[in-house]
């Protein structure tokens, strides 16, 4: 089966293809990377709804252009990237583990001493292209939680699935889940 969502984020229309899950479960893939109309444009979306913040942090590696491009945006010089591992440069690394639904494997999230510096005591904004279990926003808040940094807001591009209903994120757009013939379920 090659089918596509059709889906209007920000004013842009894009045709996401339907990928298993298994042989009952599709998902439309929704991808920034490569797309900068796309990109820009939800940022500039989710910056006009986003609430004060001192900070911005996401999970590598889907939602760093999005990050990167709210940064520009806000003239802020500076976000963090919950890296997939511990990196040479990291100091007195924190980590927490996640269990994404795009992933076939359980990662680890992880922040060192300069970035748990950053959000220490400081108004964080967590950003992220699309939230569908909601685990990988999860391992977030607990390294943020584990610095003592204060979450002010949770956005996303797609809120997918069940995390459609969450009234604590804010979101572009919905993103439904498809069944074993491409339809949405409802």
């Amino acid at each position: 089966m090659e089918k596509n969502y059709t889906i209007e984020i920000a004013g842009v229309k894009r045709d996401l293809p339907l990928c298993p899950l298994n042989e009952n479960l599709y998902i439309a893939a929704f991808i920034m990377f490569g797309d900068v109309e796309l990109t820009k444009k939800c940022a500039e979306a989710l910056l006009k709804v986003a609430p004060a913040y001192d900070v911005l942090i996401t999970a590598e590696s889907k939602g760093i252009p999005l990050l990167y491009e709210m940064a520009r945006q806000s003239g802020n010089n500076y976000y963090i990237v919950a890296r997939k591992g511990p990196k040479l440069y990291m100091k007195n690394v924190i980590s927490t583990q996640v269990d994404s639904i795009t992933t076939d494997h359980v990662q680890t999230l992880c922040i060192g001493s300069a970035e748990a510096e950053a959000m220490r005591g400081k108004r964080v904004l967590i950003v992220d292209d699309v939230i569908s279990t909601g685990e990988s926003l999860a391992a977030l808040e607990t390294l943020i939680n584990q610095v003592g940094g204060n979450i002010v807001g949770r956005m996303t591009v797609l809120a997918e699935g069940d995390a459609i209903a969450r009234k604590d994120i804010t979101y572009l757009a919905p993103l439904p889940l498809f069944d074993g013939e491409g339809n949405p379920i409802k």
